[in-house]
């Protein structure tokens, strides 16, 4: 049987990249789609040899764009999320990365035009993100009407430099969760029991501001916070306990059993190192992330403007409404722009991040005829 060819572009979106493809291109039935995407990428393998994915959880990532029929939105992003040895995909959460690249696509394939063309041209779209429901502001640069991907941006964990993409968050509390504060508290104490350790009661703050987080103090766990990415990955007590956290505070939030779910994610903090507002290491959510996510770094800089939160007394934070929260993270720092309400300041009303992209392959990927013949066929 031959192949079946699926139209994508190979994109990187800030530091995660992936194909993506344009909605219509893909089979309608979502357990069709699913399989198509697995192989696509070269699910389940470890080495993903047969497929586009990188071998890792950053590197296993898919986008879907369409044009939207809603009043308002331009375009409709759904992410997945796969993994090199699963034959999961996960459309629940949002990926503010992979966000980085769907105008981008957008415009590289005609689903949407340019605004601005001339010499300093940017073109602004309103993009709602399916898997959250949560829309965002995107601005690009289009000189003369072509996407712009050179430039003086610059963000950790992507070398050089690159033309700046700004996101800015309309709505973003209660992404997946039952609002901000999924538990009702700022802050809670939770005692956990497991096979291979002894109990411990930890304090941690359950929130989601785009992104479903569980933060503790790294010292509360008994580590600095400043252990390295492989340090952490090779340390199988702390990431027993931390799963076991992890599932016993998630029927807290309301979210079940997250045994076969990749959120929330599991979020250390220490005190700042390099001049930013606090350090911090962050599964996702059972190996360390390389950086941080785009929208766990927003969400943990909206728990730093809490008062009583567990980053209360950690985080070193500027003074003013709009403040601009450096997050630290093992290869550099994610600067987040959070406005809050002068009358309450614990309600956060505005979160805008930075980021980069740029479309790296264009083509078809080929799928085996037996897992999908295509749509004429």
């Amino acid at each position: 049987m031959r192949q079946t060819a699926l139209p994508c572009l190979f994109m990187r979106g800030g530091t995660s990249r992936g194909p993506f493809f344009n909605q219509d291109d893909l089979p309608a039935d979502l357990a069709t789609r699913d399989r198509v995407l697995l192989a696509a990428m070269g699910s389940p393998d470890k080495r993903q040899i047969d497929g586009l994915g990188g071998a890792h959880p950053l590197t296993s990532k898919v986008g879907i764009v369409g044009k939207s029929r809603r009043d308002g939105i331009a375009l409709e992003f759904l992410f997945a999320q796969l993994q090199p040895d699963k034959d999961t995909v996960d459309t629940t959460p949002n990926c503010g990365n992979m966000l980085a690249a769907v105008v981008p696509f957008a415009l590289e394939t005609g689903l949407v035009e340019a605004q601005g063309r001339g010499p300093d041209g940017t073109s602004t779209f309103r993009v709602l993100t399916l898997n959250t429901d949560m829309a965002c502001d995107i601005t690009v640069m289009t000189p003369g009407g072509q996407v712009e991907y050179e430039g003086e941006a610059r963000i950790d964990g992507v070398p050089g430099h690159s033309a700046p993409i700004t996101i800015n968050f309309l709505d973003t509390a209660g992404s997946v969760c039952d609002g901000l504060l999924p538990t009702g508290q700022v802050k809670d104490r939770i005692t956990v029991e497991g096979a291979g350790f002894e109990p411990f009661t930890i304090d941690v703050t359950c929130i989601d501001n785009g992104m479903p987080l569980v933060i503790f103090k790294a010292a509360d766990i008994g580590r600095s916070g400043y252990e390295s990415v492989d340090q952490l990955n090779a340390d199988t007590e702390l990431k027993t306990r931390i799963e076991a956290l992890r599932l016993a505070i998630s029927l807290k939030m309301g979210l079940g059993d997250v045994s076969k779910k990749n959120y929330p994610k599991m979020t250390l903090i220490a005190p700042p190192r390099d001049g930013g507002a606090l350090t911090t290491r962050s599964f996702i959510p059972h190996v360390c992330h390389d950086a941080i996510g785009v929208l766990a770094a927003v969400t943990v800089g909206t728990a730093c403007v809490l008062e009583g939160s567990v980053c209360d007394g950690v985080a070193v934070m500027p003074a003013g409404v709009t403040k601009h929260v450096s997050v630290e993270h093992p290869t550099g720092e994610f600067s987040v722009a959070l406005a809050t309400d002068p009358a309450n300041p614990q309600n956060v009303t505005q979160a805008a991040l930075l980021r980069t992209a740029r479309l790296l392959m264009r083509g078809d990927v080929m799928i085996p005829g037996s897992v999908w013949p295509g749509k004429a066929a």
